[in-house]
């Protein structure tokens, strides 16, 4: 028995019913559940979210990604491991007193981890969801606007940005239902649709990025393989040196977008 009086036949009714509920890592789970419940009625409630789908970190409150722990509410997005790469780009881009700007932060993980590498930096974030700018501000400290990408930042930062973090979504609406339901029921629309191929938010924000860059300073957003071309072909028509980026092992992939000084070539 556990200190908050959860037994081990408790523990394996939890696992049972998570395995029927088509849960592939169970006893994982269960563990997780069972150490965020205050007592045996509260892991029953747990378990009961979980098989409906809802994801594990939305019922915890919380998810563990790239070296920090993210406080999460429900209905916002959870952050994915492939977006690791992200972080890792933008913490080599960046030296102390650098700003960096998270657009549609969601609950602020990429800000979060990139503070975590490096804390010198200058950190902004906005989000058009008020659910997602309430949960950002839960692991931010101050900076995090809410409205649609670049309309609530401070006029400030114009030309200045060295990183311009753009988690967008990337999914083309017509694949939306073929999303896994911890996504598709649990997580914001706004989150996840990118438009009929997926770069419609990705285009408007590297259309409006070379504003806010310092010279030098880059973009960075996620994309899929199949929006390889398009992707590159909007950051060049942005008039920003386009590169992408590929990490096997999280089989992610980044666009990156770079304002040069000179012309782009």
């Amino acid at each position: 028995m556990t200190k908050t009086g959860i037994t081990a036949p408790a523990m394996a009714d939890a696992i049972a019913r998570l395995r029927a509920a088509g849960c592939v890592f169970a006893e994982e789970e269960a563990a997780v559940l069972a150490g965020a419940a205050s007592g045996p009625a509260a892991l029953d409630a747990m378990i009961s979210r979980r098989a409906l789908g809802e994801p594990l970190e939305q019922i915890v409150g919380h998810a563990d990604f790239c070296g920090v722990r993210v406080r999460l509410r429900p209905g916002v997005f959870v952050p994915r491991v492939r977006s690791e790469l992200l972080v890792r780009l933008a913490a080599d881009a960046v030296v102390p007193g650098s700003i960096v700007v998270d657009l549609c932060c969601g609950s602020g993980a990429l800000g979060l981890a990139v503070l975590r590498r490096r804390p010198g930096v200058e950190l902004h974030a906005a989000d058009v969801d008020p659910v997602a700018v309430a949960c950002a501000r839960d692991n931010l400290r101050g900076n995090v606007y809410l409205g649609d990408l670049f309309d609530p930042l401070p006029g400030t930062l114009r030309g200045r940005v060295t990183v311009l973090l753009a988690n967008v979504p990337y999914v083309a609406t017509r694949h939306l239902p073929l999303l896994p339901a911890e996504a598709r029921d649990h997580e914001p629309r706004t989150a996840l649709d990118g438009g009929a191929d997926g770069l419609d938010v990705f285009r408007a924000v590297v259309a409006g990025a070379p504003g806010w860059l310092a010279p030098g300073g880059i973009v960075l957003s996620e994309i899929t393989e199949a929006q390889v071309a398009p992707a590159m072909d909007a950051l060049r028509a942005a008039g920003l040196h386009a590169d992408l980026r590929y990490d096997e092992d999280l089989e992610a992939r980044v666009a990156l977008g770079q304002k040069l000084v000179g012309p782009v070539r």
